[in-house]
């Protein structure tokens, strides 16, 4: 019987890549039954953290446990309860979308009636059911992905480990996904998303810790994260671009500026004495727009990059 508190637990993990340090003494402890959400600039560490857990490379120092099993010390026994879906659709594109599931049920060890049944079940759930019977190389590239997440749950694993899993689909596709996602984690499967996708973190994630340098720099709730800030976001348009440095000189006594024009403030009539400033010197003023923080600021705020970029390793 397994013995774990936290279904994905990771202390003092470290990898390198000659000197560089992927990982560097990273700890974290993810909650069952819940989506933490990754995010981190390129070259955070997401998808090395990804790799790690579903034992596809092994650390340097540390430990990492999944359900209770070490990924170093007993990997088969972390295959047996993880599920892995990347940024691209790993499914055998000669394959039918029934045959895929069936085969991979078969990878489990399931008798071949039971590989039916779980196959016809998981493409109905995962809207493929009218498509089961085509190659999933004639399917698109949403479908793709859908059929990817839907072997990854075959072996119905308690840990769901998604790396950057939307990327590249278009809006309706990613959000198809985010409700199978949601409904996932309802029904009890622990899940480690990895994403670019600011949207998509504060939707999905009950918890987000936020990589950056190899290690966890800020873990929290999306609505503590965001109050970390202190302060509402003063964000300013300007009909010519050319005044943004002058604009920022005005606007430095209302607090911390940020790139391009956008200034993290804390005195009610922010907006007010902002628009003072700018039209006393002849500053026109296109948008202006006060708002509480986003998990764009947040991340802002805690790595210095305005946006999320992919991850290269």
């Amino acid at each position: 019987m397994d013995t774990y508190t936290w279904p994905i637990e990771v202390e003092d993990l470290t990898v390198a890549y000659g000197r560089t340090k992927a990982l560097d003494k990273m700890s974290l402890r993810v909650g069952a039954g819940t989506v933490t959400g990754l995010l981190g600039p390129n070259g955070a560490g997401k998808t090395t953290l990804v790799r790690v857990l579903a034992t596809l490379m092994r650390p340097q120092r540390g430990t990492a446990r999944v359900m209770g099993h070490n990924v170093v010390g007993d990997a088969l026994g972390v295959r047996r309860k993880i599920g892995l879906a990347g940024q691209f659709a790993a499914v055998d594109q000669e394959l039918t979308g029934r045959e895929n599931l069936e085969t991979i049920g078969r990878l489990y060890h399931l008798p071949r009636a039971e590989a039916r049944r779980r196959a016809t079940a998981i493409l109905e759930r995962f809207g493929l059911a009218d498509v089961a019977d085509r190659r999933a190389g004639t399917y698109s590239g949403a479908m793709r992905r859908r059929l990817d997440l839907a072997s990854s749950l075959t072996g119905r694993p308690p840990v769901l480990l998604l790396d950057e899993p939307t990327t590249g689909l278009d809006p309706r596709s990613r959000q198809e996904l985010w409700a199978i996602v949601d409904e996932l984690r309802r029904d009890g499967t622990t899940v480690l998303l990895t994403t670019q996708y600011l949207e998509e973190a504060d939707r999905l994630a009950q918890h987000i810790a936020v990589l950056d340098g190899g290690t966890v720099i800020a873990y929290g709730t999306p609505a503590v994260l965001k109050a970390g800030i202190g302060a509402d976001i003063l964000r300013i348009g300007l009909h010519d671009p050319a005044d943004v440095p002058a604009a920022r000189l005005l606007l430095a006594g209302l607090g911390t500026i940020e790139d391009p024009l956008s200034v993290r403030v804390t005195r009610p009539d922010a907006s007010v004495e902002a628009l003072r400033r700018l039209d006393a010197a002849g500053l026109r003023v296109s948008t202006i727009e006060l708002a509480r923080p986003s998990l764009d600021d947040v991340f802002l705020h805690l790595t210095g990059h305005p946006t999320i970029r992919e991850e290269s390793r």
